[in-house]
């Protein structure tokens, strides 16, 4: 049977589509067998994630293998940094670990994401990761020139998801001290310490919050577990302190309270597996 030059080009063009589609599926299955060797995952990696948008009638939507890809990639950034001996930790200081934390996780989201998500250009921007799907799209093109100020990405109309992380809070060092112990330090395990977990936001109106939670393993900064809430309120938040004249502070901070921690434990994404006692975060988590 003789066929016809179109027909060729569909035969090939099908052969060729069908070997494209061999390739993303392996490309995935790397990708979910790398995640899963050190995390234990809690939700479906090829699944979606809502996002809410209070200017408009649907909520958004991100695919969920973004967010676990990117923990990978943390761990191959901070890798980068500790194989040329570069002291980040002792650099930055544990006050601002948490926040280079986040914004590394969120600089892995894009990267792995590509054009679908792009990080807030603004440093006080809000949310830290945009979404570009065709409204988040339509709304950066329609910015422009605008760029750089500040009015249109905090907050971004199209919304996105924020991200924030923390290392736990542990007793003061006075504690530590008149019970002969002594207080762990930059780049020492804080886990046998935690008395519990939190996350802290400029104002109570943060939503579609993706919650990490860090500590040092074998001294190196590790993601121990994401988790993700679009429920989030007010309500979920304590009174923002504001800066006061002549103080420390320098920004308004609220800390979430107990009813959000409660929401945040409820979305669990990923948690790194057993040889660093993850069970023991759960355990401080379930008791708000």
């Amino acid at each position: 049977m003789n066929l016809r030059p179109q027909s060729v080009c569909l035969v090939t063009s099908q052969k060729l589509i069908l070997e494209i589609i061999k390739v993303i599926i392996y490309v995935n299955q790397m990708s979910y067998d790398k995640i899963t060797n050190k995390y234990d995952l809690h939700t479906k990696y090829e699944g979606n994630l809502n996002f809410s948008r209070p200017n408009y009638v649907s909520d958004g939507s991100v695919q969920t293998s973004f967010l676990l890809d990117a923990l990978s990639e943390f761990d191959k950034m901070i890798d980068i940094l500790l194989e040329n001996e570069i002291p980040i930790s002792h650099i930055l200081g544990l006050r601002n670990l948490s926040a280079f934390v986040g914004e590394v996780y969120n600089r892995c989201v894009t990267k792995v994401a590509k054009e679908l998500i792009k990080n807030n250009p603004h440093q006080d921007g809000y949310p830290d990761l945009l979404i570009m799907d065709k409204l988040g799209q339509d709304e950066w093109n329609k910015i422009g020139k605008r760029i750089y100020e500040k009015e249109p990405f905090s907050f971004f109309a199209t919304g996105g998801i924020e991200v924030k992380a923390t290392c736990g809070d542990l007793r003061s060092a006075k504690w530590f001290t008149e019970n002969s112990l002594l207080k762990p330090q930059i780049g020492e395990q804080r886990l046998e310490w935690i008395t519990g977990y939190n996350w802290k936001s400029h104002h109570q109106l943060t939503n579609n919050l993706i919650g990490i939670i860090w500590d040092f393993v074998d001294t190196k900064p590790t993601i121990i577990a994401i988790m993700y809430s679009n429920l989030l309120n007010e309500n979920d938040w304590g009174n923002t302190v504001t800066p006061k004249k002549g103080g420390g502070r320098t920004t308004s901070v609220s800390i979430m309270n107990a009813k959000g921690i409660k929401k945040m434990r409820s979305g669990l994404l990923a948690i790194i597996k057993d040889q660093y006692d993850s069970h023991k975060v759960l355990k401080r988590l379930d008791k708000y």
